[in-house]
């Protein structure tokens, strides 16, 4: 229950960022998110002239059979890697 509530509040927090995170370090957020909410990547791959989705399906993917506990924990160190930055 208290890795649920770690990833909860980080969750909440980067989205309250006062300034916004580059591209790359959006992407490594939204990876570990979807992989710590749906598990592994579930769609299919987008089309390659669809530049963000093709970005944003590469961030999931790469974290492919992580569990989805470890991608908890991996999101509540990138929030706290870059809250200095950005909160």
């Amino acid at each position: 229950m208290h890795l649920i509530f770690q990833f909860n509040t980080a969750c909440e927090k980067a989205k309250a960022f006062t300034k916004k995170p580059t591209n790359d370090e959006f992407l490594e957020f939204y990876g570990l998110y979807k992989q710590a909410t749906v598990g592994d990547c579930n769609v299919a791959q987008p089309c390659t002239t669809d530049f963000v989705a093709k970005a944003k399906y590469d961030a999931w993917s790469r974290h492919k059979g992580m569990s989805q506990d470890a991608a908890k924990q991996a999101y509540v160190a990138t929030y706290q890697k870059y809250a200095p930055k950005y909160a």
